[in-house]
């Protein structure tokens, strides 16, 4: 399912423009304990599913978001709805500091803020433990300014093969838990499949906040060489375009040939790595002989191997979640988004200094503090916990002074 392009078009629709507060569109129909829900789309009746004997008057419809994948999960609804609130929450809030400011100045100070919270929340919190201390120095480093001769755009291989790692991470079982962070009595465990285009399972089964806490107080899939991705992914996945099942591990492989992408050896030179010449090279690179054996079974020879699977395979560098691959690829990619783009939140004329240190300050964690009825939340919302000995208060959870010039 194509994701929307970013076109003025689309903004106007997600905008709320009869509001004097820069503020965007919320449903109108639902609301959750007082606090906002994605509006739906327009073209009714959706194609998202419904709960068993829905009336056509209690249809719950797809979610209208930036992008047209906001419903394909629910975890992916809640955290588009997180954003969506906060927005809106800042946009009230700058309009009580500065009431004389109009709604399209508030509408894009707003946005810029929120746009600023994505690159330090991704940047600094998220892209270190996924490349490891020794690879994320060596790819970005620190922030020296922004450079006129980098160019920002998305390479070819980091958004059709190397970032697509994390469809390794994604847990075939959705939990939904209660305020203890405990298995919810009236919202029971649900597999992957039962979630996909099921904006109805938030608007009808307790909201948000059991969804939040569950992504916050159960791990990811752990990624292993033995079990690459889940059954929920290769058997049952489904996307609104398509009748069937789909495997997503397929699609993966096939978009890579059907984009052009030149095999893994070749990336592995493109980054400085050796490459693999022969089935005992392959093991310097892929502890697991299992798999090792497998894959030249099927590739024959390491020149073969679709840069995907070389990728997802690889051994982990230390205290990362990806091996030197694709270390390489998402840093390189993340070093440019950085370096080549004018309003980098860093970049000294975009905030002052007492905004940026303001900035540096937030975190996913305020965020949900914010935006949800949570009132515990982990230090670091990358990092598993355990509630509560590895939680804090949301009033110990520091967050921005929009107050700062």
């Amino acid at each position: 399912m194509p994701a929307f392009l970013p076109t003025p078009a689309i903004e106007q629709k997600l905008r709320n423009l009869t509001s004097e507060e820069g503020l965007l569109q919320v449903n109108t129909l639902y609301e959750d304990g007082g606090r906002e829900y994605l509006p739906f789309v327009t073209q009714v009746p959706s194609p998202c599913a419904q709960a068993l004997n829905t009336e056509e008057s209690e249809r719950i419809e797809c979610f209208l978001a930036g992008d047209s994948r906001a419903s394909e999960v629910i975890s992916l609804a809640a955290m588009h709805t997180l954003w969506l609130r906060e927005h809106n929450r800042l946009a009230k809030n700058l309009k009580i500091l500065n009431a004389h400011w109009s709604s399209e100045t508030i509408y894009q100070e707003a946005r810029k803020i929120v746009g600023a919270l994505h690159q330090k929340i991704t940047l600094s919190d998220y892209i270190p433990k996924i490349l490891g201390p020794v690879a994320f120095e060596q790819y970005i480093g620190p922030y020296k300014g922004y450079d006129p001769t980098v160019n920002p755009t998305i390479s070819n291989i980091f958004s059709t093969a190397a970032f697509r790692f994390g469809h390794a991470t994604i847990h075939p079982v959705v939990r939904r838990l209660d305020a203890r962070f405990q298995d919810h009595p009236d919202l029971p465990k649900l597999h992957l499949h039962e979630v996909f285009f099921s904006p109805w399972r938030i608007i009808k089964e307790g909201g948000l906040d059991p969804v939040i806490r569950g992504l916050l107080a159960r791990s990811a899939k752990l990624q292993t060489q033995e079990r690459m991705m889940n059954e929920e992914l290769t058997e049952r996945f489904f996307i609104l375009s398509d009748n069937g099942t789909l495997d997503l591990a397929s699609l993966d492989l096939q978009r890579g040939r059907d984009h052009g992408l030149p095999g893994y050896n070749d990336w592995r030179e493109f980054c400085g790595l050796q490459r693999l010449e022969n089935q005992t090279d392959l093991y310097t690179a892929i502890a697991n002989r299992n798999i090792v054996e497998k894959i030249m079974e099927l590739y024959k020879h390491p020149n073969n191997i679709d840069v995907w699977l070389g990728g997802l395979a690889e051994n982990f560098l230390p205290v990362a979640r990806t091996g030197p691959l694709f270390a390489c690829i998402i840093g390189r990619q993340m070093k440019a988004l950085r370096e080549g783009d004018w309003f980098w939140w860093e970049n000294k004329h975009v905030f002052t200094e007492a905004q940026r240190r303001e900035l540096e300050k937030h975190s996913l964690s305020r965020v949900i503090c914010d935006n949800t009825g949570l009132t515990e939340v982990p230090a670091d919302a990358f990092q598993l916990g355990r509630f509560l000995p590895d939680f804090k208060s949301c009033e110990s959870t520091p967050g921005i002074n929009l107050d700062a010039r």
